[in-house]
């Protein structure tokens, strides 16, 4: 045991996900026939999902300061239906219209931040109305009619990383570069971080942890950069893990991201301490609904088109991403990358239960059980202080 936490760390339990998600994988891959650990597969997880997960990352910093936004889906699809609109009766260019479209969520989340931050109402209230709101608007300006999207949003929402260079690899050369990067970079983190730390003695344990996910990123580069020609890995992804690292750094290396944990752990506290409450809450609001846009315009890029039902459903999705993660239904804890594993553990639920041929029927009774059982078991555990999975198969002899 103490091995594994010379090399994963002491907080074991936050990888329990991991390896719940990395479990269901091998279950549904064996139980498909070998379906669910393709290329195509996985592609498709990454291209069909992003733009939940993009959600999920605004979402995680909405819970953390102890709110929710259920207006996430209907601002989403009422933002890519004002572009697509906008596109076609006003001629305006298709990256004019994914700016305007930008515009419209961060103004809806300034309007929402402001009933939450200066008149108090609660984020859920608040949001309730705007789901409302804009559900409505959606079908009102579209006429209940879908409108076709610019052809050039395309690669946005199921465009793939371009091919170049010798093919003498058997990949795609922009996946492998990509995949060569990711090692390289979390290589390099690990390192500076081993040689900041002054509590740090041995280098084996950095060594081999960087070892490990070399392999990871090594297989699943693999995986994406060997699929039929013409594909790799998906843009959606790119842009997903762009704004992963971007939230991951504010989130956890700026003031403003220790101010978000700061309110959703105490907030009358944070505000002795100097924290700007309102200002917390409108910025989160406002960034909330500015990736709600972003999500909306990548998944009229994939359909290749705006509809009048867009958006339905997105936010418990998200919700549900966020909270088995990790994140306390009370605020104040919660991660981007935590919150990136629970919304792939949704994904593999649901591409799994897909090949399965279960319906979609007992599909979402299962994803709510699996939600429950999450939250479930790491509230008890936490009440308890019991020790989490890997704690479990592997004890300390010390006990």
């Amino acid at each position: 045991m103490i091995y594994i936490k010379k090399i994963l760390g002491d907080k074991l339990q936050d990888y329990t996900m991991v390896l719940a998600l990395v479990a269901l994988a091998i279950i549904f891959n064996i139980i498909s026939g070998g379906k669910m650990i393709t290329s195509s597969n996985f592609q498709n997880l990454i291209s069909g999902n992003a733009y939940v997960m993009v959600l999920a990352l605004g979402m995680m910093m909405v819970i953390v300061i102890g709110q929710i936004d259920l207006s996430v889906g209907s601002v989403a699809g009422f933002s890519g239906m004002v572009m697509a609109i906008a596109v076609r009766d006003l001629g305006l260019t298709w990256w004019v219209g994914v700016l305007l479209s930008l515009a419209v969520g961060a103004l809806i989340g300034a309007w929402q931040g402001l009933w939450v931050a200066k008149l108090g109402i609660p984020g859920f209230i608040t949001t309730l109305g705007g789901m409302m709101i804009f559900r409505g608007g959606v079908i009102w300006i579209s006429k209940s009619i879908s409108v076709p999207a610019p052809r050039e949003l395309k690669v946005f929402g199921a465009g793939h990383l371009p091919e170049w260079g010798p093919t003498f690899t058997g990949m795609n050369n922009s996946t492998l570069l990509l995949g060569i990067i990711a090692i390289a970079a979390f290589a390099f983190t690990q390192l500076r971080k081993h040689n900041r730390s002054k509590k740090a003695k041995e280098l084996w344990p950095v060594l081999v942890r960087i070892a490990l996910v070399s392999v990871v990123i090594g297989y699943l580069t693999w995986i994406f950069g060997t699929g039929r020609p013409g594909t790799s890995f998906p843009v959606p992804g790119v842009i997903l893990v762009v704004l992963v690292i971007i939230y991951h750094t504010i989130t956890q290396r700026t003031t403003f991201g220790r101010h978000i944990y700061a309110v959703g752990g105490n907030k009358s506290a944070a505000a002795l301490s100097g924290v700007k409450v309102q200002r917390t809450y409108f910025l989160t609001m406002l960034n909330m609904s500015f990736l709600a846009a972003l999500a909306g315009i990548m998944f009229v890029g994939r359909s290749n088109a705006a509809g009048p039902s867009d958006g339905v459903g997105w936010e418990l999705d998200a919700i549900a991403s966020v909270f088995i993660g990790g994140a306390a239904v009370s605020g104040g804890v919660g991660t981007i990358i935590a919150t990136m594993v629970g919304g792939l553990v949704m994904t593999v639920l649901n591409s799994g239960l897909m090949l399965m041929g279960v319906g979609a029927d007992r599909t979402q009774v299962i994803k709510g059980l699996v939600l429950l059982a999450a939250v479930g078991i790491d509230v008890f555990n936490k009440k308890e202080g019991r020790q989490s999975i890997i704690g479990r198969l592997f004890p300390s002899k010390s006990k």
